[in-house]
């Protein structure tokens, strides 16, 4: 008896063990991502309490409203059932192009800061509402000023808002603000975060207010600002390309205003983009998962290669 009852108990310490072991264990490969030069951040995920909304869970979880939505779909985010399993979508694939300065990306609703000798860094950003736009392009930083006043143009002013807005509390423009080449356009902070990670400015660039302060801290006049749109990324991460979708710009306003997409399509010009990253191993590109990815836009990056064997025809 007492043979048996100590096997029962190193068993049972065994179970134990494993149990910890599994509950410590990363669940997702990109929550401990190995480094790479295509990744900024890793994914986490949150437990969802009965009182949470997205609107209040983006700020305190330092990601966007809208690219949580994106990534929970099926998820009310407005009512998410107690104990759900939400994805929070710190991971990002770094966008194409110069990696320098400051990159916008409209795509993904993300800033990414590119600091010399330094990891990069990328935060979630309030781009244009309906019927306002950010232009594309290269342009600079062209003044920085801590608790700017704010001078309304045409549009606020027909909104009710006064000819100057003082610092303060009811400034829109936060603590922090950065001046670009291009005259009426910045990138601040807010009195307002719920606003962050949404279609909500006339065309400026919100942030969050620490990250604006620690972003103003380190960007001097004359820094590089290059905006693009780009809701596709690719990306290799420890030897497998990884493929990011993000919804489209009408996708991505009907997320912010309804909480959820009623279209569904796949980018344009997916199968080149992802055959071309691949390069000679174009013939172990996961067709399927490649679509799914597409057509689900939730902004998580996936990886798409099969695993190593013989030679496949890249086909859907």
């Amino acid at each position: 008896m007492t043979g048996r009852r100590s096997r029962f108990a190193r068993s049972a310490a065994l179970l134990l063990l494993v149990a910890a072991a599994c509950a410590s264990a990363p669940r997702d490969p990109l929550e401990a991502p190995p480094p790479s030069p295509d990744l900024v951040g890793s994914l986490a995920f949150q437990r969802a309490r009965a009182e949470d909304t997205f609107v209040d869970l983006a700020p305190a979880l330092r990601v966007g409203y809208v690219e949580l939505v994106a990534a929970n779909p099926g998820v009310d985010p407005w009512l998410p059932r107690a104990g759900t399993r939400l994805v929070v979508p710190r991971a990002r694939l770094l966008p194409s192009g110069p990696r320098e300065g400051i990159v916008v990306n409209l795509g993904d609703l993300r800033l990414y800061f590119f600091e010399p000798g330094q990891p990069p860094r990328t935060w979630p950003i309030g781009i244009a509402k309906d019927g306002y736009a950010t232009p594309l392009g290269t342009t600079e930083v062209t003044a920085k000023r801590e608790k700017p006043t704010w001078i309304p143009g045409p549009s606020a002013r027909r909104d009710g808002y006064p000819e100057k807005v003082e610092p303060g509390p009811d400034n829109p423009l936060g603590e922090h603000a950065l001046y670009l080449g291009w005259p009426g356009f910045l990138i601040h902070g807010t009195n307002d975060p719920r606003g962050v990670g949404r279609h909500s400015s006339r065309g400026c660039i919100r942030m969050y207010p620490r990250q604006i302060a620690w972003l103003f801290a380190r960007v001097e006049p004359g820094t590089k600002v290059r905006v693009v749109n780009e809701p596709v990324k690719v990306g290799w991460i420890g030897g497998q390309l990884y493929l990011e979708v993000n919804p489209d710009p009408d996708q991505s306003l009907e997320l912010d205003e309804t909480g959820k997409s009623s279209t569904v399509r796949e980018p344009e010009g997916l199968r080149e983009l992802v055959t071309r990253a691949a390069g000679k191993q174009a013939s172990r590109l996961d067709w399927a998962r490649i679509e799914r990815t597409a057509l689900r836009r939730d902004g998580v990056p996936t990886p798409i290669l099969l695993p190593p064997g013989p030679a496949r025809t890249a086909t859907r």
